[in-house]
């Protein structure tokens, strides 16, 4: 059995603030708090004098205001973007405006699937349908300034976009909303897909890195063992939603009540897409089917 995943909630950044969390790395926390975002998006600015930014966070002119204030007197080269959820590119646009800074990350937004009729695109969190990078950064890939070098992790599955980025210079890993510290991350199909998510998380765990800087939240220590809990987690709920079917048809509704007992009624819907992606991943691999493709609605058993 795989070890309790204990979170770290640690509410250690003020919103606006430039605070160094690691050797070449200042974070500046974005001032939209959420259940979903806990203390708010995370931005970084990378290196010294000549600078990247990881993740310009949400539109909000105040964010923007205190990236700028945080990169004073510097020259941003780079704007460096995880995935293309507006919560960590809403302020893009008006963040190139003021710096004119290149701007680097995996190709446009695009779901796993094709989202079926009557099925939102967009389940989990809003996208920018109109993001495009300047460059787009192809796994293995580099971009890089005087002291810093970020090399491109391609970890599908929150979104089919997500890059994680590693800074060798400081041993450590911008882990945007792959890992995180305070909370499993939402993986929501059809933006989201459980299977490359699963896959993604063995990558990250067959990696030296031991320090995460991640999308939201606090930093994570021993980040690998974390990760190997987080799977052990993922393919515990995967045995949960298995047994459940073997005992008769289920629907997504009563899987949540079954499997997710006390929870925050506001995250009713998030575990619900949760429970979705592993369906989802199960019909595919032939372990669990429903009439015609999977989907939120559908009635599940066991094969």
């Amino acid at each position: 059995m795989a070890e309790e995943l204990v979170f770290d909630r640690a509410r250690d950044a003020v919103a606006g603030e430039a605070q160094r969390v690691a050797p070449l790395v200042r974070r500046v926390l974005a001032p939209n708090p959420s259940p979903f975002t806990f203390t708010g998006t995370n931005s970084y600015v990378v290196g010294e004098g000549r600078v990247a930014i990881v993740d310009p966070g949400p539109a909000s002119e105040a964010h923007v205001a205190a990236l700028l204030a945080a990169t004073a007197g510097e020259t941003v080269e780079a704007i460096v973007v995880t995935h293309s959820h507006l919560d960590h590119v809403g302020a893009l646009a008006a963040l190139k405006a003021a710096t004119g800074a290149q701007v680097v990350g995996a190709g446009p937004h695009r779901p796993f699937r094709a989202p079926l009729d009557g099925e939102a695109a967009r389940l989990d969190a809003s996208s920018d349908a109109d993001y495009r990078p300047d460059r787009e950064l192809a796994d293995g890939k580099a971009v890089s300034g005087p002291g810093w070098t970020l090399t491109a992790v391609a970890t599908p599955g929150h979104t089919a976009n997500h890059l994680a980025f590693a800074l060798p210079e400081a041993d450590l890993l911008f882990s945007g909303d792959h890992v995180m510290a305070w909370s499993t991350s939402i993986v929501a199909p059809p933006d989201g897909a459980m299977g490359p998510y699963v896959a993604s998380l063995r990558r990250l765990i067959d990696r030296p890195e031991e320090l995460y800087l991640p999308g939201h939240g606090p930093a994570l220590r021993q980040a690998r063992a974390f990760a190997r809990h987080l799977l052990g987690h993922r393919l515990m709920r995967e045995t949960a939603i298995r047994a459940r079917l073997e005992e008769g048809p289920r629907r997504i509704p009563d899987l949540v009540a079954d499997l997710y007992r006390g929870l925050d009624p506001g995250l009713v819907g998030a575990a619900g897409l949760s429970v979705f992606a592993h369906l989802e991943d199960l019909v595919g691999r032939g372990l669990a089917a429903t009439e015609g493709p999977p989907r939120l609605s559908g009635l599940y058993r066991a094969v």
